[in-house]
């Protein structure tokens, strides 16, 4: 037996429209290059980054022979020396092999410390009375000499090859703005490392203080503590110059290195 089909009703209730606003619309998404692009293998970039750590291990050790590894080792350029030798092999290793670069975070901090590190040399100390030693050596280094060498490199030569190596091997607009505020972490804690050293340095010691406007027995707190302020604006503004300029530079290769 067949079952019937049911009339079909002549009137069927419209369906209400849908607003247009209501409509999902799928927005074009950002797809990093590195998402689509395979790094590739830079040994150029890479020996250029080798040799770079080399120098600055060299340096480092230079400077250890001469002033001993307990002074050496707590001067902010030897300490920021350590921290780029150590970044330029990673970034030699990730060049040669190939894989992806490391964080701008990482090498910006690098670059940042490195540069505050010679412009406060240059700057500050370079000329000072009487003169800035990383030894115990009352007397301005002579030219050529091994501690004159071993400033020349750690406050020279190292700053200008992390510069050339941001400049003319990493691709730009990689920093960012939210990172200069977390870059201060470390002069922070150098701030107080060095304060803290002083505390347990014989007060008699000519090296009680490394830097002599960090020296609190010459300005007492107050004014240390204003030079340390003004020293930290001064590194925050020198990585917001950096930061700007990162994005306003041409991209000096189109694949991460």
């Amino acid at each position: 037996m067949t079952v019937p089909i049911p009339p079909v009703p002549r009137e069927i209730p419209d369906l209400p429209a849908i607003p247009w606003e209501s409509t999902p619309v799928l927005k074009p998404s950002f797809v990093p290059v590195t998402a689509v692009v395979a790094p590739v293998r830079r040994p150029l970039v890479a020996a250029f980054r080798l040799l770079t750590a080399l120098l600055a291990a060299a340096g480092v050790a230079l400077e250890i022979l001469l002033a001993g590894p307990a002074r050496a080792l707590s001067y902010f350029s030897v300490q920021s020396t350590v921290l780029l030798a150590v970044v330029m092999l990673l970034s030699a290793s990730r060049s040669w092999r190939p894989r992806r670069a490391l964080p701008a975070s990482v090498t910006g901090a690098v670059l940042l410390y490195a540069v505050t590190g010679a412009l406060v040399y240059h700057l500050l100390l370079a000329h000072t009375t009487p003169p800035f030693a990383m030894t115990d050596a009352t007397a301005p280094p002579a030219r050529w000499h091994a501690q004159w060498a071993a400033l020349q490199v750690l406050h020279t030569l190292i700053p200008l090859a992390a510069v050339l190596d941001w400049l003319l091997l990493t691709p730009a607009s990689r920093m960012h703005l939210r990172q200069a505020a977390a870059w201060l972490l470390f002069p922070l804690a150098y701030l107080i490392f060095t304060l803290s050293r002083a505390t347990v340095v014989s007060s008699a010691s000519p090296t009680r203080y490394l830097y002599p406007f960090l020296d609190v027995t010459a300005h007492g707190y107050r004014h240390t503590l204003a030079n340390a302020l003004l020293l930290g604006l001064a590194i925050y503004a020198c990585a917001l110059v950096l930061i700007i300029l990162d994005h306003a530079r041409p991209t000096p290769v189109r694949r991460r290195v």
